[in-house]
């Protein structure tokens, strides 16, 4: 079995790491490049950077602070944020990215996916799906949640799975920040249906949630901000109580 893997993100608006409540509200949570050398140090997995301003605002992410955390750790680095063409994904690789999630934009023009994954390989482009449940089922939105489609959560992560995406990042909008735990039914159907590794993003209050995406979603990794950034849940701790649970982890 493949281990699982403990993946701290790092919302970025202004060069400052920020982590919000259903996708407002946000409120300062420290330095980027200090955050991401200490769980490197601390023994994260991997790392993630969303500029999450950037596709809202129009504008490219922010390569030289891309540069300065890349040179600070020793994990791999996953960039998203403003990624619309391949220059963007050269740009940001460059600089030290070993990945680039791409969600909006390719929500917009679903070739993309193909694109980086003809030029750079399947294992660069991770498709992030930002999804909140309706009446209809669980919808996808656009630009950092603020903008519905008519795109539905499954059928786009099919979609983007045969296109050559080599994972899917799921936050659920309704679960972010509110620490009561994953979309753990959704996170399962998406982890059994697709062929590629599922990230879990949103609900993380508890390091039995960790568990429960693990074993009740079938995750194959759990991403969290503000339970990393504010010290309640230390990575080490959550590794070694995750391995007192029979889970698969790098300690």
């Amino acid at each position: 079995m493949l281990a699982k893997r403990i993946i701290p993100c790092l919302d970025i608006r202004d060069g400052r790491t920020v982590k919000g409540t259903n996708f407002v509200n946000l409120r300062d949570a420290g330095d980027p490049v200090e955050l991401g050398r200490l769980y490197s140090q601390q023994g994260a997995d991997e790392l993630v950077f969303l500029d999450i301003t950037a596709s809202f605002e129009g504008r490219k992410t922010f390569t030289e602070l891309v540069e300065r955390i890349a040179s600070n750790i020793s994990i791999p680095f996953t960039v998203g944020g403003g990624i619309h063409e391949l220059k963007d994904v050269e740009r940001l690789l460059k600089a030290g990215a070993d990945k680039v999630s791409v969600n909006s934009a390719a929500l917009k023009r679903p070739e993309l996916i193909d694109e980086i994954a003809l030029n750079f390989g399947s294992q660069v482009c991770v498709v992030a799906i930002d999804g909140k449940q309706t009446p209809d089922g669980w919808q996808c939105f656009l630009n950092g949640g603020r903008v519905p489609t008519d795109r539905m959560l499954f059928e786009w992560a099919h979609e983007a799975n045969e296109r050559g995406a080599g994972e899917i990042l799921f936050t659920s909008m309704d679960h972010d920040g509110v620490k009561q735990g994953y979309a753990n039914k959704a996170l399962r159907k998406l982890s059994d249906e697709l062929s590629i590794p599922v990230i879990a993003s949103g609900g993380a209050g508890t390091k039995e949630h960790f568990r429960d995406a693990f074993i009740e979603g079938h995750a194959d990794a759990a991403l969290a901000a503000s339970v990393f950034h504010f010290n309640e849940i230390p990575i080490p701790e959550l590794k070694q109580y995750l391995c007192t649970q029979s889970i698969s982890i790098r300690l």
